[in-house]
């Protein structure tokens, strides 16, 4: 028996209220924030990530899907959603439009990595990016389109952490002392951290082993190294996040896992710890366009996986709202009959009456059965005495009551009880 490749699932329709409702929130708060959407392709060309994603990070080196097609073009499956979206600002001359550019997407996003709660192989993700203005103001209103969208989902107990990790001008002489500092504690690392200290230093402070984690507490911090302009943007950025009445803690050791951010990076996180506790995240991306091939454009934006977000309502205990069903469910009695449900449907369905219609040959008290497992409130009932006379039997399946009229009545009747 076939199975679903391992780190993927099948969304059931049980499931489906979840999603519908995480996007239809995502989706309405972009539209107040003056975000459009935009969709890329599934598979992009390899140097698209590895040049925006950084050689010495675990995505590029362990966990993207990489391919050659039949002209010999090596392509890889998305493995974030921002380089794309940079790619088709460039490609389309989208620095032509008033800026910033804002844009949202909802795409699958595919990764090698070892499955576990929250986190597989293909999952999807929501993210915005906001292109063509460094005003800290723009990260302020990112980092509040991010939290009011939690928030509107309904989790609680989130905490918003943030930090700056400078710019090309300042942070050489961060990761400097940065390297200085670890090369006396690298007995303590872990191997992945041994080889960081050599091609990625500023990765150390991410890692999630324990022994490493110790390490990284006492690390130097970024923020006492910025130049003056990457100082004054992240003191007004704080100054914007107190106004909005955002509760935000600073964090030393947060640096995002991506090479492509520069000066403000956050992350929100619910209650629970733990590798997988981060909610969302993004950051500031100045460098980004410039080094795929544009013209320096400032840029944030931020992520956060739909499946994770799923997890933490079920945690948190949200009710969403459940999904439209068909709330009529016509049956019959006889072949004659039978043929007569299916044109009856079909002319409920075309003023827009969302209808279950029986098939097959079961007796109609099975099919009354299935109406009921159905959650149907009304069932409408058609037999040789109602082609006869034109009309049909109308059932409340909640109070088993039921009577007999027109086709016009019942028209009027279900636009009354259902709306």
């Amino acid at each position: 028996m076939y199975r679903a490749p391992r780190g993927t699932s099948d969304i059931l329709p049980q499931e489906q209220a979840y999603w519908r409702y995480v996007e239809h929130r995502a989706v309405r708060l972009c539209e107040l924030y003056g975000y459009q959407r935009i969709d890329t392709p599934a598979f992009e060309d390899l140097g698209l990530f590895s040049r925006s994603i950084g050689e010495g990070t675990d995505i590029v080196e362990k966990e993207m899907y990489t391919f050659e097609d039949k002209g010999g073009n090596q392509l890889t499956l998305r493995a974030e959603g921002t380089a794309p979206v940079c790619r088709a600002y460039l490609e389309h001359g989208m620095h032509n439009l008033p800026q910033p550019v804002k844009l949202y997407y909802v795409a699958p996003i595919f990764r090698y990595e070892r499955p576990q709660a929250g986190r597989y192989r293909e999952h999807y993700q929501f993210g915005c990016e906001a292109l063509g203005d460094s005003a800290p103001a723009l990260d302020a209103e990112v980092i509040d389109l991010a939290w009011q969208f939690f928030i509107s989902l309904g989790l609680r107990r989130l905490t918003l952490k943030l930090n700056s990790i400078g710019c090309r001008q300042c942070r050489p002489e961060y990761l400097a002392t940065l390297k200085s500092y670890y090369s006396g504690h690298i007995q303590k690392l872990c191997r992945d951290c041994k080889t960081r200290l050599k091609r990625n230093p500023l990765r150390l402070l991410d890692c999630k082993q324990p022994q490493c984690q110790a390490v990284a507490d006492s690390a130097p911090k970024s923020s006492d190294y910025l130049c003056p302009d990457c100082e004054e943007h992240f003191s007004r950025l704080r100054g914007y996040l107190e106004r909005l009445g955002l509760p935000f803690e600073v964090s030393h050791r947060l640096v995002r896992g991506l090479d492509y951010y520069t000066r403000t990076v956050f992350e929100i996180q619910p209650e629970s710890e733990g590798a997988q506790s981060t909610l969302g995240g993004g950051g500031r991306y100045d460098d980004l366009i410039s080094e795929l091939g544009g013209r320096p454009t400032p840029a944030i934006g931020f992520a956060t996986g739909m499946e994770r977000i799923i997890l933490n309502l079920k945690k948190q205990g949200v009710t969403v709202p459940a999904l439209p069903r068909p709330r009529v469910f016509v049956a019959y009695v006889g072949d004659e009959a039978r043929d007569e449900a299916v044109k009856l449907a079909a002319r409920l369905r075309r003023v827009g009456i969302s209808v279950i219609g029986a098939v097959g040959d079961k007796s109609l008290k099975a099919q009354l059965r299935q109406a009921n497992n159905l959650a149907a409130s009304y069932a409408v009932i058609i037999g040789d005495e109602e082609i006869k006379t034109g009309k049909v039997v109308l059932r409340d399946m909640a109070t088993s009551e039921q009577e007999t009229i027109t086709v016009t009545q019942l028209l009027e009747r279900l636009r009354s009880a259902l709306g």
